[in-house]
């Protein structure tokens, strides 16, 4: 019998001058930056967290501590082919990703197939098991008063 699960993700970064913007393995043009010790790509940890809490291995930071040098402005594509290849290890194998990202600028649209193909291959499945989607927060919050970025993501993983 095939054993089901999913898992949920959230992440959050303050977007910071001298960064670059990375999302979905992406690098976005855009003024400002996402800071944190990796690449801070707010997608991909979210993604990374949804897949840790479907196979019940806990979150991103246990796996990769921002006190570990290994990890200081590592790509999180990197982070996200490690957490996959932990899910591989205990039999589970990706089945989809739904994911949000919210952020008042850039306009992420454009970017959405290149992201979706990015991820796939990190991933290792078609890009037709993952979907993201963009929104704003209507300019009210942190995000709408762009002083941060934050995604959610919902992973479904068998066995």
């Amino acid at each position: 019998m095939m054993k089901v699960r999913v898992g949920f993700g959230y992440d959050v970064h303050r977007l910071i001058e001298g960064r670059e913007l990375w999302l979905g393995g992406v690098r976005v043009d855009h003024e400002k930056g996402l800071e944190g010790h990796s690449d801070a790509d707010v997608l991909i940890h979210a993604i990374c967290d949804a897949l840790l809490g479907a196979a019940n291995m806990r979150d991103i930071g246990y796996h990769f501590p921002d006190t570990d040098v290994e990890y200081e402005n590592v790509a999180s594509t990197t982070l996200l082919r490690k957490t996959v290849h932990l899910l591989n290890e205990q039999g589970y194998r990706v089945g989809n990703i739904d994911a949000t990202v919210c952020a008042e600028r850039p306009k992420l649209s454009p970017l959405i197939l290149t992201m979706k193909e990015k991820l796939a291959e990190v991933m290792g499945v078609d890009s037709s098991a993952i979907s993201i989607k963009a929104t704003t927060s209507e300019a009210m919050g942190l995000v709408g008063r762009e002083e941060g970025m934050t995604a959610y993501a919902v992973a479904l993983i068998y066995q």
